[in-house]
């Protein structure tokens, strides 16, 4: 695992890298080779920051690379304050940076800048889709946006120095892994799913008729370890058990190889699930899971990133935990780096 405070180097979904050069007063950024952006930094860390030098690139993506590399640096750290000569437009038309009372100072604060989707996302029309309500298999929902295919979700884990990323799954290409993973007697003994190479083509290939599910494929370096499950809520069969919002997302979760287990590993792949969930439609108020009640540590990994028990219930095939996360603590809590 990296250590972030010897960070000098971030990678970028589009195949770019950051790189610093930092001293306890001094930031000095830079983007394929082309410097960015020069800051004055206070030592105590309390005082605003300043730039000292803005190079070609247009000063959005300056200033958003800057507070990336900073909080990536310091996962602890919550808000940043800048002093700018220049109202920075772009930055508080997006959110990225907020008004102050202090004329000619701005704040980015860690919560407003995971939700950007931009560049973790790829194309999703989910946060832009019309509601139109509609009513399927006797549940009233809004009508959900075609499902995307491909790479949904890419970042880069400077805990880990490994890319986490999300896909969706392509039957004839991962059905053969989906099949020995599924009868792992790891993996059987919670997900009770163990069966043929046809059985499992027939399970995937309803799941990909489904408008309510979404099944992915998670990636460390590209390489799969695991397969998830992310559902609309509100036409589940966990609806009946809480008041489910038209926006809620939930989740089944499956890590496939033996390699990619462990806390460290979860604590990467769960935020970044949850995260590209609430960044594909920021309507998405609260991600809910139901793992089996006795599953403690999967439950203690969820806990560990911020779900909380709501109640245990009966599903008619498992005692059920009903875990769930809002959008709201998650991004107020978040450590993403």
């Amino acid at each position: 695992m990296s250590n972030l405070n010897d960070l000098t180097a971030l990678a970028l979904p589009s195949g770019s890298q950051l790189v610093a050069d930092a001293t306890e007063s001094r930031l000095s950024l830079s983007l394929d080779g082309q410097p960015l952006i020069r800051l004055r930094l206070d030592r105590e860390g309390q005082g605003p920051i300043q730039v000292d030098e803005r190079y070609a690139l247009p000063p959005g993506q300056a200033l958003w690379a800057a507070c990336y590399w900073l909080f990536a640096h310091d996962p602890a750290r919550q808000q940043l304050i800048w002093q700018l000569d220049q109202a920075p437009t772009e930055a508080l038309l997006s959110g990225l940076l907020v008004a102050t009372e202090v004329a000619g100072e701005y704040r980015c604060e860690r919560t407003l800048f995971w939700q950007l989707p931009q560049p973790w996302l790829g194309t999703s029309l989910s946060g832009s889709y019309p509601q139109q309500m509609v009513i399927s298999n006797g549940k009233r929902h809004p009508l959900r946006p075609v499902k995307p295919r491909g790479e949904v979700y890419r970042r880069f884990d400077a805990r880990l120095g490994a890319w986490i990323s999300l896909r969706t799954v392509e039957i004839e290409q991962d059905l053969a892994r989906f099949n020995r993973w599924q009868n792992s007697p790891r993996v059987a003994s919670f997900w009770q799913e163990e069966g043929s190479l046809e059985q499992h083509r027939e399970y995937l290939s309803k799941l990909d008729a489904d408008p309510h599910t979404l099944s992915l494929i998670g990636c460390f370096d590209d390489q799969p370890f695991a397969y998830f499950e992310a559902y609309w809520a509100k036409e589940d069969r966990i609806a009946p058990f809480y008041d489910a919002d038209n926006y809620d997302r939930g989740i089944h979760m499956l890590v496939g190889e033996e390699d990619h287990r462990g806390p460290h590993k979860v604590a990467s792949w769960l935020s970044a699930l949850v995260h590209y969930l609430f960044l594909d439609d920021p309507r998405t108020q609260r991600v809910v899971a139901e793992p089996r009640a006795d599953n403690a540590k999967m439950i203690g990994h969820m806990h560990n990133q911020c779900f909380h028990c709501e109640k245990e219930f009966d599903f008619p095939h498992k005692r059920a935990a009903l875990m769930i996360l809002g959008r709201e603590r998650f991004f107020d809590r978040c450590t993403l780096v």
